[in-house]
C-alpha cells in the first residue's frame, strides 16, 4: 500500500478515537468568525492528524489551521487536505453521520482519500493511480494497518441506467437547482428516489453503489470534498464542476468549491 495512504489511514483512525472520547462527554459548542460551529473534537482532531502529517514532505490545508497565503500555496505541487470533523452541525446533533476527511491532492487533483466514519467504525480508502478504492468495517480504532486491510472489500459504483435513479439529497429541504435537476430526470420517464446521508458520506453512497448522482448545488470547501473526490474517482466516477464543465480543482486561491455534480 501507498505509504501516504497507510499515514492517512493512521492518522485518521487515531483521530477518531479522539473525537469519540469528546463526542461522549459534555462538549462545549464554539462559533467560528464564519458562523459555522467548532467543537474540542474539532480541534484535538486536527492536532492528530498534523502531527501524522508534518512527517511527510508535503504542506497541509486544513479547515482548521490558519491558512496559508496563496502567494506562497500557488507554488505547493503537492499537499494535504484536511476537515478533522466533517459535519460538526452533524457531530452536534448526534446523529453519528459525521467523517475524518484526508486527502493528498497532486497539480490540483485527489490523488488518495480517506474517510472515517468514528461512530460506525467505517473507514473508506482510496488511491486514484491504481484505481482501487475500499471500505473497511472495524472492530476498533486501534485495529491495524494489516487488520484493516484484510477485512476491506473493493468499493463498487452501481451500473448506469438504473431506474428508479437514487439521487443524493437532503429529504426535507433542497435547493431549488436540485429540485429542477430531479425534475430533468423524471422528463426522461424515470422515477426519483432521494437517498440521504450527512457529510462526505454522501460520496460514499454513490462511490459504494447505494446511490446514482450526487447533485450538490450548495457551498462546500475544499477540504468537505478532496477525500470524496479521491475515492469516487478511483472508482471511475467524475466529481464535476457546474462551473467550468470540468473536475473539480483543490489549492485554488479561492477554497471554496463551485457547485457540482457526482455521477458516472
Amino acid at each position: 500500500m501507498n505509504k501516504n495512504l497507510q499515514i492517512a489511514i493512521q492518522a485518521s483512525l487515531e483521530a477518531g478515537k479522539i473525537i469519540m472520547q469528546v463526542y461522549d462527554t459534555a462538549f462545549n459548542v464554539e462559533i467560528k468568525d464564519d458562523k459555522s460551529p467548532l467543537t474540542e473534537a474539532d480541534k484535538k482532531a486536527n492536532d492528530i492528524i498534523n502531527s501524522y502529517l508534518v512527517n511527510t514532505e508535503f504542506p497541509i490545508i486544513s479547515e482548521e489551521n490558519k491558512q496559508t497565503d496563496y502567494s506562497i500555496r500557488k507554488d505547493w505541487k503537492t499537499c494535504w487536505v484536511v476537515d478533522p470533523v466533517d459535519g460538526t452541525k452533524e457531530f452536534i446533533k448526534r446523529n453519528g453521520e459525521f467523517t475524518v476527511n484526508i486527502a493528498l491532492v497532486r497539480n490540483g487533483k485527489p490523488e488518495l482519500g480517506v474517510i472515517y466514519v468514528p461512530v460506525t467504525k467505517t473507514i473508506y480508502y482510496a488511491n486514484v493511480a491504481t484505481k482501487e478504492a475500499f471500505k473497511a468495517q472495524l472492530e476498533s480504532h486501534d485495529t491495524s494497518l494489516d487488520e484493516v486491510i484484510h477485512s476491506a472489500s473493493i468499493l463498487q459504483p452501481k451500473a448506469p441506467e438504473s431506474n428508479p435513479v437514487q439521487v443524493v439529497g437532503s429529504r426535507s429541504h433542497m435547493s431549488q437547482e436540485t429540485l429542477d435537476f430531479i425534475e430533468s430526470i423524471k422528463k426522461e420517464g424515470k422515477k426519483v428516489e432521494v437517498v440521504s446521508k450527512g457529510s462526505s458520506l454522501k460520496f460514499c453512497l454513490v462511490a459504494e453503489g447505494k446511490a446514482d448522482v450526487y447533485p450538490r448545488f450548495a457551498p462546500t470547501m475544499e477540504w468537505d470534498t478532496a477525500a470524496g473526490h479521491a475515492i469516487c474517482n478511483a472508482v471511475g466516477l467524475q466529481v464535476i464542476s457546474k462551473e467550468t464543465n470540468q473536475p473539480l480543482l483543490y489549492n485554488k486561491e479561492n477554497l471554496l468549491n463551485s457547485y457540482f455534480l457526482v455521477s458516472k
